[in-house]
Parts: structure tokens; sequence; C-alpha cells
């Protein structure tokens, strides 16, 4: 393990329960460092070189405030803030691979806790280019049930693949309605499934038990750049949600060893599909596309349920922080649905009506002038503290990420 200095920061925000209704156009109307009257700075943690924070990931439990913060674009690793004190969080551990300066690629770019026989595990995908070391390893896992007690983390195994160089973009670790804890991650031509109880166990396998194919149901095949897994209540399913290239597809992985295809959501439209995900009900989708200008859709998901067109191609709803940009993650907790939306900062809306969602806040994160983001096809190299990374006009990767 390394530790280096670099110069980004991640704020910590409240919002209260109720949340005004605002119009797209006063999602414009602020400068920088400026946010609804309902959303305010409660922390400013300053982490090293800016465009290099990748993802975050918050504990779900009171009683560990612990969030992971991805890096991306730098050093490969990531930092440990608590938030037990919101007004004064802090930075009490980072990781950074070994031997950074070798690396190249885009490093550490997602990161997800998990829950295994009472202990708490963090693991951590990784990326790396052919041209330096451990471009096999797609993620590292990590104990860290001794937190707040920094010296007690530790690493208890790596995921490889050497079938599919250049590692893992996201990961999802989901607690499966049979109990077990399963990993999804993504690889080329599809998502790879993993139980991490045989992982942690040491089998030779490295708890490999499936795959998710990246096709639709019309036959189209790629990859996912992103996904996410949840439990429907109504069909008393397991869900897979994934988002690839013009498509986005809903697969049955009750049996995760044998996911079956239940429906696809195609539009030319859907061209660079990023994030995809499903309300607590199962009802809804919510979905974003990698370019500009792009909103974030909304889709029925009740067809899937029913047994009806196998092909979903038009969306309920849309919502846009503004009209002349896109966004890039999201997160629902009913009825908010919370974006980071590059240059637009935090925004978030609300869908109780799924065919018009409207903004109830927003926090403006961004650093320099409009379309001043890091360029991604710089090929920069991970670990050189000596790179400033470029930007590229016209490009809206700045501002949050995630």
């Amino acid at each position: 393990m390394t530790h280096s200095t670099r110069t980004a920061a991640v704020s910590l925000l409240v919002l209260p329960l109720m949340l005004p209704r605002m119009t797209t156009a006063q999602n414009r109307s602020y400068a920088p460092e400026v946010g609804s009257s309902n959303v305010h700075v409660l922390s400013h943690v300053p982490l090293g070189w800016k465009f290099t924070i990748a993802d975050i990931e918050i504990e779900q439990e009171l009683s560990r405030p612990y969030v992971y913060v991805q890096r991306d674009f730098g050093p490969a690793g990531f930092d440990i803030i608590s938030v037990k004190d919101p007004g004064r969080a802090k930075v009490i551990y980072s990781w950074t691979v070994d031997r950074p300066d070798l690396h190249t690629g885009r490093g550490g770019s997602d990161g997800h806790y998990f829950k295994h026989q009472g202990r708490y595990y963090y693991v951590q995908s990784f990326h790396f280019s052919q041209t330096g070391p451990d471009t096999e390893v797609g993620a590292i896992v990590f104990d860290v049930t001794g937190l707040p007690d920094t010296t007690a983390v530790r690493e208890v195994g790596r995921i490889t693949a050497p079938e599919a160089p250049g590692g893992f973009h996201t990961l999802f670790p989901y607690r499966h309605s049979d109990g077990r804890t399963i990993l999804f991650t993504t690889t080329r031509g599809g998502a790879n499934v993993y139980d991490m109880a045989r992982f942690l166990a040491r089998d030779p396998s490295q708890g490999l038990i499936g795959k998710v194919p990246g096709l639709d149901v019309n036959g189209r095949s790629g990859g996912y750049h992103d996904y996410y897994v949840a439990y429907d209540p109504a069909s008393r399913t397991d869900k897979f949600y994934g988002a690839g290239g013009t498509y986005l597809t809903v697969y049955d992985v009750s049996r995760p060893e044998e996911p079956r295809l239940l429906t696809s959501i195609f539009d030319p439209k859907l061209s660079l599909s990023h994030t995809f995900q499903a309300t607590p009900d199962g009802r809804y989708g919510v979905s974003q596309t990698e370019f500009e200008p792009s909103p974030v859709r909304i889709w029925d998901l009740k067809p899937n349920r029913d047994s009806l067109p196998k092909t979903i191609s038009r969306p309920v709803g849309a919502w846009q922080g503004s009209r002349n940009l896109g966004s890039h993650n999201h997160e629902i907790r009913w009825p908010y649905v919370f974006v980071g939306s590059f240059e637009d900062g935090l925004q978030i809306f609300n869908m109780m009506d799924p065919t018009n969602p409207y903004t109830v806040g927003f926090y403006n994160t961004r650093s320099g002038s409009d379309f001043s983001g890091v360029d991604l096809r710089t090929g920069l190299k991970a670990g050189d503290p000596a790179r400033e990374l470029e930007t590229r006009p016209g490009n809206i990767f700045n501002g949050a990420w995630g």
C-alpha cells in the first residue's frame, strides 16, 4: 500500500425531507458553488488531483458511517471517509495500488461493500491497460469489518480474468433471495457472476458460477457498461438490469447460473447506454446515456411482468438538468432520484408521477468554466504524478461524477 497527495474533493450534502418543485430553467440560474435553498454543504473534504474521483459508495447501517471513494485517472485505489460527524467528515484511510507509476489505463472506477457471515467487505474494481502490470486483475476484495480501526483493513483476495485482459469497469454485489452474496462484474460480451462465499473460501474457480450474456431479444450483442440487480416483489424474482450500447436488458437471475432474458429496451437514441436502475417495486426503470445532450429516461416495465411485448421502445417520461447537458450516474430513493449530472452538479428530481418528473434540488460541484472536462482520449498514465490531466473544450466530464 502506498499513499499520495491529491487535489480533488468530495462534498457531503444534506437534503431536507420536503423538497420544493423547480423548473428546468432554474437549474442553470446558479453561479459556481451555489445550489438550491434546500441543499446545504456540511463538509468539504479535499482529496487531491482534480478529475481523479470516480464513483462513491456509502454504507447503509447507521452504526457504520463510512464512505468509499474510488480513485480513477490517477494512482488507482480508494479513500475511506468517516461521516460520523457530518459537519467534520474526514479521510481515515487511503489505499493505492503498489507501483502506481507503472500501472496504465483507467485504474479504480467502481466499488461496493457487502456483508457476509457477520463480516464486512469492500470490493474495488480495476481495469488496467495491457501496457502495464496487473492487466488481468478485475477486482480486489478487502475486509473492512474492523473500521474505524484502519489497521484492521486487509486485502483478502483478487478476482482475475486473464481471458478478458483489462479488468472490470463496474461491479455490483447483491444479496440474492436464496441467501447467497452474488457479485456481478463487467467483462467482454456480458457480466461474470461470482458466488462470494466460494471466493472467500478460496475456491479454485474464484467462485465463478455463470455469465449474463450481453444480448437483447433481437440478438444484438455487446457488453454492459453498468447494471443494477434487485428483487422484484411483484413477480418474486431476482432481476438484472443491464445498460449497454443501444439497448437496455432485463434478465431473470433467480438462478444466476442460468440467466433468462425477459425483455429489452431498444431505441437508436440509446447510443452509449450507461446506467439502468429500477424502482423498489420493480415497475419503472430509470436509465441514462453517456452523451450530450441527453435526458434521463423513465420506462414502464409492466409489460415485462405480464409477458406482453418483449421489446420496449418508448419511455413514459424524461428528465434533464439542462437542455444542453447530459448526466452520468444516479441513485433512486423513492420518490427521489439523485443524479451525478456532470457540469450540472448534483441534481435531485421527484418521479412520483413517472410521466412528469420535476427538479426538487441541486448543487453545483463544477470546477472551472463551462465545458472544461477531462479529456478521456489522452491515454492518461494512471500513476504519473507529474502529468496534469488535460481538458478538452466542449467536454462535460466535470462536476458530479457519482
